[in-house]
């Protein structure tokens, strides 16, 4: 592939995420805005392809559509790896985004159809996130810096944070799915105050709603300690590592945002537009952590010396004494 078709992949996969995050605050805002049976039938709405954009019918076929246009882009990018990128994963990994995002529009379909029941509901959140990840891993993997960075120094110590990162990955993944199981079983303000519960350390009362929900609150501080140990752990070792250290910076910052608009929801009353920003910033805290993931495996580790077998000058000399 040439330097001008590199740039163009990665300028489309670029577009392909920017869209899909858009899609993730769409789908968020439905929720929050509780339009989620606004538009009862699918694929059409009310039966025609454009409905009057009033009410919670702006905000789930805004959905619909914005679904729509991010089909067609990941099925012109998974065209254009598939005629010009060399690298077989690369082109699996946009054909795996194309089969999940297809899978994640039925799950949406089979969620209005069956009037939101919460298995579904929560499928369907947890896909969107799991495709915008991997819309961010493909611009990554594309970008001219990606290519380029082969020939850079070696690192060292990889294991330890190599380790850290994707299992922080996960608990990142699963703070979301956790989070979306919250909200569509409607236990998001099954504990009303925060950061206590209760005004207590542990909630009083060990009910269904309220477990799911400080079960949610128990993982963003098991995110958080994961997050941060991999943050430190970056910032100190790898200090020759431009780009780790700034994903790091914008993964802590990022962190401390996200953290914050979880308060917010619980002190507004699940207010629409903090609501909708914790999912949406929930889904790049991922991303972010994800691409520092990539990073990290991309990095070769330090190949350690063969050690040199120091002899005593008076043992090499007594030797040569002794030969026949």
């Amino acid at each position: 592939m040439t330097v001008h078709q590199n740039h163009g992949v990665h300028r489309f996969a670029l577009l392909v995420s920017g869209a899909t995050f858009f899609l993730v605050i769409a789908g968020a805002s439905v929720t929050s805005t509780g339009s989620g049976l606004a538009v009862p039938d699918w694929p059409l709405s009310f039966g025609t392809l454009f409905p009057p954009m009033e009410g919670g019918v702006l905000y789930e076929h805004s959905h619909r559509m914005i679904a729509g246009a991010v089909l067609v882009l990941t099925i012109i990018l998974n065209v254009w790896l598939f005629r010009r990128e060399e690298r077989p994963w690369v082109r699996n990994m946009g054909l795996v985004t194309l089969v999940l995002l297809v899978v994640q529009a039925l799950l949406g379909g089979l969620t209005v159809l069956n009037r939101l029941p919460p298995a579904i509901s929560v499928s369907h959140a947890g896909l969107a996130v799991a495709v915008f990840g991997l819309t961010v891993s493909l611009a990554l993997v594309t970008s001219p810096g990606w290519r380029e960075f082969s020939s850079r120094s070696e690192t060292a110590g990889l294991a330890f944070p190599r380790g850290l990162a994707l299992v922080t990955a996960c608990a990142i993944y699963l703070q979301i799915v956790l989070g979306a199981i919250v909200r569509h079983v409607g236990a998001g303000l099954a504990i009303p105050d925060f950061p206590l519960s209760f005004g207590r350390l542990f909630p009083p009362d060990l009910s269904a709603p309220i477990v799911l929900h400080y079960a949610h609150r128990v993982g963003a501080f098991v995110v958080s300690v994961c997050a941060c140990l991999l943050i430190v752990r970056i910032v100190r070792n790898h200090r020759d590592e431009a780009m780790l250290r700034r994903l790091a910076v914008f993964l802590a910052g990022v962190l401390a945002l996200q953290l914050m608009l979880g308060a917010l929801t619980i002190w507004t009353r699940r207010a629409v537009v903090p609501t909708t920003a914790h999912v949406a910033f929930g889904a790049v805290t991922l991303a972010l952590c994800l691409m520092l993931t990539l990073w990290l495996y991309r990095l070769q580790p330090l190949r350690a010396a063969r050690p040199v077998r120091l002899v005593n000058l008076a043992e090499l000399t007594l030797n040569r004494t002794h030969k026949p």
